[in-house]
């Protein structure tokens, strides 16, 4: 059994439809982010970096092993099971690039466009002139990967697309077209069809933010620095 600690967003889904699709058997443990939940001892223990998801591999020799960044998550799965992730070195070589791709450029950008477009909206323009056009180069990267291939790796559906994909999913919400990304559109279509992915986006959807976020819940998701994770661990 895997614990999932576990919000719906972006980041949480690529780890629902992980799971989902490799069949996992796990349990879902809700921290409402909004409510500051992330910031218990118990859960810094689980994430040091105090964000979203997390797991808890209970299904392992010895003691439970705990996984934070979604990232690393999908690896770490991919490893257990064997699944989605290529056997040969230089498979496995060209997932990493992928991954650490959309931890490192894709993600980033696409949920600073999303800050500023869900929780800033008098600074939108700045963010369409900064992350916007990143947000847009990132689709440009993923259409012409996807020139003379139905997924990221070639033809086989892999942990490359699975973290990739949500971000793409909220494009329109984000206020980008994909009409000039007819392969990310296709792509796109093609994965959301998949009854794990639909599972796995759906997972915890009564919790979604119906509503702008309060000022108390602005405060507990923007404006932590250095002394909140000194406050917790007490050193």
């Amino acid at each position: 059994m895997i614990d999932f600690y576990y919000w719906p967003t972006p980041n949480g889904w690529k780890v629902a439809i992980m799971l989902e699709e490799c069949g996992l058997p796990y349990k879902t443990i809700p921290v409402n982010i909004g409510a500051g939940e992330q910031f218990k001892p118990e859960f810094l223990a689980i994430s040091p970096n105090h964000r979203m998801p997390a797991i808890v591999d209970r299904d392992v020799d010895g003691d439970p092993v705990p996984v934070f960044e979604s990232g690393a998550i999908l690896f770490y799965l991919a490893e257990k099971t064997g699944k989605f992730i290529p056997p040969d070195p230089l498979g496995r070589k060209e997932a990493l690039e992928w991954l650490f791709w959309q931890v490192g450029n894709q993600g980033p950008m696409a949920g600073q466009l999303s800050h500023f477009v869900n929780y800033a909206p008098g600074d939108e323009a700045y963010a369409k002139e900064r992350y916007g056009k990143e947000y847009d180069r990132c689709l440009g990267v993923l259409e012409r990967r996807l020139k003379d291939r139905p997924f990221i790796l070639g033809d086989d559906y892999s942990v490359a697309d699975i973290i990739s994909w949500p971000w793409v999913l909220i494009a329109k919400p984000l206020g980008q077209s994909l009409d000039d990304f007819p392969r990310v559109s296709a792509w796109r279509q093609s994965i959301k069809a998949r009854p794990a992915v639909q599972r796995g986006v759906d997972l915890g959807k009564e919790h979604r933010r119906s509503a702008p976020p309060s000022e108390a819940e602005r405060k507990v998701l923007f404006n932590q620095s250095a002394g909140t994770v000194r406050d917790l661990s007490g050193g």
